[in-house]
């Protein structure tokens, strides 16, 4: 597992958008509606799928030389490089929507009193589980 991460992504110019592909990651794609907007899901589609490979404990391939790729007249090569400390962080603390269930009186008195679920949801468990503090 590295901290950093630089791959080829091809940009593939269309009459609707902008199609990306990683000649590396089969299954990594993305689209922009023009260069900012794909490049930006680039990264994103990026960061995403090596976290993903990283949490199921996948090889990660090696990126490919650019020299290596061949690319199409309507293709661009570009280099993506993406940290990923920041991303794992971002994933690992991500809020999880639950949904429970309570008594209708139970709530009702909650609500009089200004309970806010999600933090106490998240105390109780904590409490249950003895967790002191959150990394």
């Amino acid at each position: 597992m590295e901290n950093q991460y630089i791959y080829p992504a091809i940009f593939h110019y269309g009459n609707d958008g902008i199609s990306v592909s990683y000649p590396d990651l089969p299954g990594c794609y993305t689209y922009g509606e023009n260069e900012t907007n794909a490049l930006k899901n680039a990264r994103e589609a990026l960061e995403l799928h090596l976290f993903g490979l990283e949490e199921d404990f996948e090889e990660i391939p090696k990126a490919t030389s650019i020299k290596n790729i061949e690319i199409n007249d309507n293709e661009t090569l570009i280099l993506i490089d993406i940290w990923m400390l920041p991303i794992r962080d971002q994933m690992k603390n991500k809020a999880v929507k639950k949904t429970l269930t309570i008594p209708k009186w139970l709530n009702d008195i909650a609500i009089k009193n200004d309970i806010n679920f999600s933090q106490l949801l998240q105390s109780a468990i904590k409490e249950y589980l003895g967790i002191k503090s959150v990394r």
